[in-house]
């Protein structure tokens, strides 16, 4: 196992398994899976990350630099993925997220799921 383990709120350049004509690749994603989980297991959950998108109940606002990002972006929360540590590229790009964009993204990832959310 790495010494470096991917950690909850950090953003990491993935390759995003099953879109190999995304030109973006590697992309940015949001690692929301407890660290306790990351550290014990082989595979981290991860939100993708846009640059364009707009807003939607399952679309959060991550402005720039949070994260160390370069400009303002969105996490896909119903994109939610599963990736094996072999497809972490590069990170933590910048310190976790703060805590209200986090929250956000698990909102964003219940919304997605069906599950009743209050605003």
């Amino acid at each position: 196992m790495r010494g470096v383990f991917p950690r909850r709120g950090e953003i990491w350049h993935v390759m995003t398994p099953g879109r190999p004509e995304d030109p973006h690749q590697p992309r940015r994603a949001l690692v929301v899976s407890p660290n306790a989980r990351n550290y014990a297991a082989g595979h981290v959950i991860v939100i993708p990350i846009y640059t364009a998108g707009g807003n939607s109940p399952t679309h959060v606002l991550l402005p720039e630099a949070v994260g160390g990002l370069r400009w303002n972006s969105y996490a896909f929360c119903e994109e939610v993925t599963t990736l094996d540590w072999g497809f972490l590229v590069d990170g933590p790009l910048g310190p976790p997220i703060p805590r209200q964009y986090l929250g956000a993204a698990i909102v964003g990832v219940r919304r997605a799921l069906g599950e009743p959310v209050p605003d």
